[in-house]
Formats: C-alpha cells, structure tokens, sequence
C-alpha cells in the first residue's frame, strides 16, 4: 500500500485528531505537526497539536495561529475524545515524552506515525515511513500535495524550516532533486529564504559564540584524520547559559575537514555521555551508532553510554574512537 493510501485510510472516520511529535522537538517535528495540522484543518478535520511540555520560545514564530498546545493545557482547548492520534518525526509513541504517555493511555484511540527514521518492518507496513526523506517535512509536505491542497505561507514556513535543519542547509546525501522542488513551491508562497534562515539560525547570543569557541577548541581527530571529534561538558552550558537546543549543530563544523569521514561530538551529562556521530557521503554511522546501542540514519546518528566506576568520559571517547576504527578498517 502506498504511504498516501495509508493516511487516507487512517483518515476515514476521524474527525478529532490530535498531532505530536518526540520530545524536545527539533525544528522537523514542530514544522511538520503544525504545517499538517492546517492541512487538516482545510479537509474539515478538527485538529490541534499536542506536545509533552509547552512550546519554546523560540519556535513560536513558526506557529502564528498558535496551532500546538501541551499535555497540561489541552483540556482547555480541546475537550473532544480524539479518534487518532498522528504522531510525526518518530516511529514510537514512547518518544513522545511520559505527559503525554499519559495522556495517550487515557484515550485509548489509534496511532499513525509519520516518520523518516529507520523502524521495523511491521511498523513500515502499517505506518507512513519512508527512510529516503530528507526530512520529516519533504514527507509531510508530499501528504498536503497528495491530499489535492496547496501550500499556504503559513504552512510553507515550517516546512521549508523543517526541511532546512534536517538536512543540516541541504548538505546531507539524502537531499535530493525532488527535496529541492519541494523547496521551490514553498518559495512560491512568498517566504524568504533569508529571512526563514535567520528566523531559526539568527537567534543567538555572543555566548553562544564564546562557547562554540571553547568546544571547537578541544577537536581532535586520530591519526589518519578520518575521525574527528569534540567535547561538549554541561558545566560549560551552564556556564555560558547557553539552551541545549542550541548546541546540536556543533559537531557539523567538523564535516568541512579533509579527510573527514566520521565526526562525532561526545557531550557530558554527569552520568551518561550523549554522542552524536555525522558523517562524510557513503559512511553509515547509523550503523555505528546501532552497535553501540543508539541508532539514526546513515548520516545522521546517535547513542547514548552511561559512566561507571570503571569507564568516564575519556574512557568512553577511547573506547568509542576505537571502535569506529575497526568499524571503518
């Protein structure tokens, strides 16, 4: 069945639908649920966004006709038993944060996942997946046009904004020409690309900057360069007061080295080391970060390894690094 039957089918008989994402959503979830909660909205569907916790200010200029609410407040704006639930930008319903876990166990009412991620076969056939994607937004934006509506600017923002952080500006492999068509209609609604790049990049601080220097500071790469990697520790967050959102882009710095096949970024947490992992074209660190119990796409991963008695940060890099060697030897 084709992705677009799938949705249609999820659609017929609901008339109360909220949307969600993962979270601590990124710029692909929050873009997706609201640029389809107005298509749904333009069928005649009764749809709100739902998401764990409120959204951050940050992102609110995406949501002008403040289409997402939160778990907390969602009995206030929408009192109505919803009959599906569509969840976007990720492939489980545990992602979606335990508030609204809860409030999911509540309803009891079918899920449709909307998602460019790596998942398990069933879930592949029953759901909206498709892993070529360059973002969750290129699907979402298919499901509008294949729903027989245009792009409105108010749609077009998010989406074009979704698409823009996946695919770290279009540099990932899996953009493509259909990505940048794509791309173009949004264009065509009157959004400016400059404007939309500032709006989600162009919002931060000198310190962001101070810190930023500071981590590029520590990069280090092995002895054939195919490797490199920075240390990000919470302290320092704390100390420049930088939001976390802030700092996932960090480690694409790495990308324009020479030799560069596999960049990783290993933040400290206390406890647990959070190591994201990117990569140069043709080098699978979704496959790396699988085998060290994360997972992601080819391009695009990560993982997460607690501290021990035995093993703390720098432990955990050498252990790491040396892995990703074999791996790529």
């Amino acid at each position: 069945m084709e992705i677009i039957d799938k949705f249609r089918s999820a659609l017929e008989g609901a008339t109360n639908i909220v949307l969600t994402t993962h979270s601590f959503p990124d710029a692909d979830g929050i873009g997706s649920e609201i640029a389809l909660c107005l298509a749904l909205r333009e069928l005649g569907k009764n749809a709100i966004c739902c998401n764990d916790v409120p959204l951050l200010n940050r992102y609110k200029y995406l949501d002008p006709q403040e289409v997402i609410t939160d778990v907390e407040n969602i009995g206030s704006k929408f009192s109505e038993a919803p009959d599906l639930i569509i969840v976007v930008d990720t492939n489980t319903i545990k992602r979606t944060g335990p508030l609204f876990n809860e409030y999911y166990n509540q309803i009891n009412c079918p899920v449709l996942y909307i998602d460019h991620h790596p998942c398990a076969e069933s879930t592949k056939e029953d759901h909206c997946i498709d892993t070529t994607a360059a973002a969750t937004g290129q699907l979402v934006g298919n499901l509008i046009l294949k729903m027989g509506l245009k792009f409105n600017k108010e749609m077009a923002l998010p989406l074009y904004t979704a698409v823009l952080i996946d695919t770290s500006s279009f540099r990932y492999p899996t953009v493509t020409a259909q990505t940048h068509k794509m791309i173009a209609m949004f264009m065509e609604t009157g959004i400016n690309p400059p404007a939309a790049y500032n709006g989600i990049y162009g919002t931060k601080k000198v310190e962001h900057m101070h810190l930023l220097g500071s981590v590029l500071a520590t990069t280090k790469t092995n002895a054939s360069e195919e490797i490199a990697w920075l240390v990000l520790k919470h302290q320092e967050i704390n100390h420049f007061d930088i939001d976390i959102e802030d700092t996932h882009g960090f480690i694409n710095n790495l990308l324009i080295l020479d030799e560069i096949k596999v960049a990783c970024m290993f933040r400290d947490d206390g406890d647990q080391v959070k190591i994201s992992f990117r990569s140069a074209a043709g080098y699978d660190v979704g496959g790396i970060a699988i085998a060290l119990g994360g997972g992601g796409h080819a391009h695009s991963a990560a993982t997460i390894i607690k501290k021990s008695e035995s093993k703390g940060l720098y432990e955990i890099i050498d252990d790491v690094i040396q892995q990703i060697e074999a791996i790529l030897a």
